[in-house]
Parts: C-alpha cells; sequence; structure tokens
C-alpha cells in the first residue's frame, strides 16, 4: 500500500490556514516528497510521519512556492539524526539553486545527490520501490510533471513451482524477480509468475496549461493531483497568460486520462473557497476532491 499526504495546497504565498505546494508519499516506512514551499516541514510535523526516512525531494520548478521551505528543512532532517545521502531532483539548474539555498543550511550531516532531469523530453528512474517518470509541461520556465508507480509482478503459482521442484527458501527471490540456479537447472521468475498485474499509480501536476502528452501521461491514474489555480471560468484568460489551470481544466485532463480520483490544489490566494466551485467540475468529472491541506489517503492494490 500507498500513503499519500497532501501537506500544502497554496500557490504564490502562504495563508494562515493555507501552506504552499508540497506532496507527501510513504512506502513501506520510507518516504518521498515532491515540492517543499515555504512552511513545509510545519505540516511534516503536523502529519506526523517523521523526516528521517525521505530519501528524495523532487522539484517540479525553482519558483519560491515550490522551494523556498528546503533550508529549514534541510537542517531538521539532519537534526532527526540522519547520516545517509539525500536525493533531490528537478529540471535543468537543480545546481545552481542548492548551492544558493544551501548557504543558509551549511555543513548538513549527510550528502545531497543531485539528479538532473531532462525538460525538453519524459525521464524515467527509480526511487527505492517506486518507479518514477517525469515529463516536460507548459510553464514559464523549465517546469516537470511526475507519475510514481509501484509496479506489481504476477501472482506466484504454487503449483508450478512445487512441479519445478524448487525448494520454499528459493520462492521469495523468484518472488521478487530474481532467477535462482538449481543444481540442474536456471529458474527464471516468469516460469512460475502469472500475468503482471496493476500496481499503483499516482500523478502530481502543477505549474502547467494542460496538453495532450498530460493527458497520455496520467492515464489510468488511481490518484491525479492538480493544480487548479482558478476556480472561476472567468480567469482563464489569466491562467492562460501565467501559463496555469482553472477547475475545470483540471477536470477535463482527469476526465480525458480515465483516471480513478482527482485531487485539485495549487489554489490562487484569491481562491477563499475552493468548495464554492467544486460543482461545475464535478459534471466534467466526478469523482473531484478540492484539496486540502494534511488531506491523506492509503491507496491499495486492485485484488
Amino acid at each position: 500500500m500507498l500513503d499519500v499526504c497532501l501537506l500544502g495546497t497554496g500557490g504564490m504565498m502562504p495563508l494562515p490556514n493555507r501552506w504552499l505546494a508540497s506532496l507527501l508519499l510513504r512506502y513501506r516506512g520510507r518516504m518521498l516528497l515532491i515540492d517543499c514551499g515555504e512552511g513545509t516541514q510545519i505540516t511534516l510535523r503536523m502529519a506526523g510521519w517523521g523526516f528521517k526516512t525521505i530519501d528524495a525531494i523532487l522539484f517540479t520548478h525553482y519558483h519560491a512556492d515550490h522551494i523556498a521551505g528546503l533550508p529549514g528543512l534541510l537542517l531538521t532532517i539532519g537534526n532527526s539524526g540522519r547520516e545517509e545521502p539525500l536525493t533531490l531532483m528537478g529540471p535543468p539548474g537543480i545546481k545552481k539553486i542548492i548551492e544558493g539555498v544551501t548557504v543558509i543550511s551549511p555543513d548538513l550531516p549527510y550528502e545531497l545527490r543531485l539528479i538532473e532531469l531532462s525538460d525538453i523530453e519524459s525521464a524515467e528512474t527509480t526511487v527505492g520501490d517506486i518507479n518514477l517518470k517525469s515529463i516536460p509541461v507548459d510553464h514559464n520556465l523549465p517546469c516537470l510533471s511526475y507519475c510514481l508507480e509501484l509496479k506489481r509482478q504476477g501472482k506466484f503459482d504454487v503449483e508450478r513451482a512445487k512441479k519445478l521442484a524448487i525448494p520454499v527458501n528459493d520462492w521469495s527471490s523468484l518472488q521478487k524477480g530474481m532467477p535462482i540456479t538449481l543444481e540442474d537447472k536456471t529458474v527464471s521468475p516468469d516460469m512460475v509468475l502469472g500475468e503482471i498485474r496493476k500496481g499503483i499509480k499516482v500523478c502530481y501536476c502543477t505549474d502547467t496549461r494542460p496538453t495532450e502528452d498530460l493527458v497520455e501521461f496520467i492515464k489510468d491514474s488511481d490518484l491525479f493531483i492538480c493544480e487548479g489555480m482558478y476556480g472561476n471560468e472567468n480567469n482563464l484568460d489569466k491562467a492562460v497568460q501565467k501559463k496555469h489551470m482553472t477547475f475545470s481544466e483540471a477536470g477535463l485532463l482527469a476526465k480525458k486520462g480515465k483516471v480513478k480520483e482527482l485531487w485539485l490544489t495549487h489554489y490562487s490566494p484569491s481562491l477563499t473557497n475552493p468548495e464554492e466551485y467544486l460543482e461545475a467540475v464535478r459534471i466534467i468529472f466526478m469523482n473531484t476532491i478540492a484539496g486540502r491541506d494534511l488531506l491523506t489517503k492509503t491507496l491499495n492494490y486492485a485484488n
């Protein structure tokens, strides 16, 4: 299962009841953070998941409302006793950005490992057991959207394993996708595993205009977390000018991508009551939720 916590739902500036953009994911006790706006470590503490086991921090882009909370968080992670390396990923320019913000958070007790992702084409890597994909989006500076997937192997066939005389002690290796060697043969996982089963897919998208590439990128997501900078359609011209989205545009993306659930986030400071515009977007995509700080969900594998 995968735990998801929307730490901050604001854009541009923090408000008394709304912190800036950030998303936390937890799998098997390890965590991954996307974006780190001002105040992120406050909602991190409120979530109660800890700081020490964050393995990677991903940045969609380097506007302040997505990264200004990083220096303080790095220090807090250091004070938690962490010594193992921490991975930071983002579009081109990450080295310069991290050199700048660590001027006020020097002498960390752990190494920072920087990975620069392409802002021209899609990229794919892994963080622990999570498969991570990124895609460039349409903002006014290099910006990425992310997709995180937990792959799921086929079901282990006990009868086939017995027919192949595979010792029970070797079953777990095959279940993990590793071949084994017996005295008279080599057994590969596909010899005892059924068809690949559906895993878990979560996509996160802020600061962009809707694009056809995004439709394919988010396809069949279990959860799609997408910016809704403006609820009122009268702000469409402003959304186009500033490279953001309205609620209805996010809803149309979710519909085209055939996702299961949509969380809206990254609201304009002027959008004081997102719920007011929710029914209009539900006409387009019914399973839409107006995200709020500390909104949490546990996603499980389908049977």
